[in-house]
C-alpha cells in the first residue's frame, strides 16, 4: 500500500476526548448521543468530531452507537425473560417498530427468533469465556442500514472492493 493511502496520524489529546466521548455511549448506550453532544464532550466542532470518530474508530458515531444498542438488547433477549417491547425501550428505542425493523436489518433476523435461537444454543455455549462469545456475535455495521435497504430494494449496489 502507497504511504499517501494510510490514514494521517490524530492529535494524541484529541484521541483521549474521542476515547471519552465513545466510553460515554458505551456507558449509557440508552440515552441519546446526537453529534452535537458528543462534539461538545470532546472539545471539538460537529464535523470534526464526527470524522475524527470515524478515522479513529473506523465507523461513524451513530452506527457505532446501534451496534451496541444491537448488542445489549441481543444480551437481554438471551439473558431474561423481559418482554421485546421493555428490551427496545431499555436499550434506547423510542418505537418498537423501529426497534425491530433495525435489529432485523442488522442481526438478519427478528428479535423473538433471535430469543429462541440464542436459548437453544446457550448451552453449547458454557465452556467458551464470555468475551469471546461477545465478540463473535458482535453486529457488523460496516454498512449503513438505510443504504442496506436500499440495496436490497435494487435501488444501489455495493460497492467493489
Amino acid at each position: 500500500m502507497p504511504s499517501d493511502a494510510l490514514p494521517p496520524t490524530q492529535d494524541p489529546d484529541l484521541l483521549r476526548r474521542l476515547l471519552r466521548a465513545k466510553d460515554r455511549m458505551d456507558a449509557a448506550s440508552h440515552e441519546a448521543w446526537p453529534v452535537s453532544r458528543l462534539a461538545s464532550l470532546s472539545g471539538v466542532s460537529e464535523a470534526h468530531f464526527a470524522r475524527s470518530f470515524k478515522q479513529a474508530f473506523g465507523v461513524p458515531p451513530h452506527r457505532y452507537l446501534l451496534t451496541r444498542r444491537i448488542e445489549r438488547a441481543t444480551a437481554l433477549l438471551r439473558d431474561t425473560d423481559l418482554p421485546i417491547t421493555e428490551i427496545a425501550f431499555q436499550t434506547g428505542w423510542e418505537s418498537l417498530g423501529t426497534f425491530g425493523r433495525t435489529f432485523r436489518d442488522i442481526t438478519g433476523e427478528s428479535p423473538s427468533v433471535n430469543r429462541e435461537r440464542s436459548r437453544a444454543q446457550a448451552h453449547q455455549l458454557d465452556r467458551v469465556p464470555l468475551c469471546i462469545v461477545s465478540a463473535a456475535h458482535r453486529p457488523g455495521l460496516e454498512t449503513a442500514v438505510s443504504e442496506k435497504r436500499r440495496r436490497e430494494a435494487g435501488g444501489t449496489k455495493a460497492p467493489s472492493k
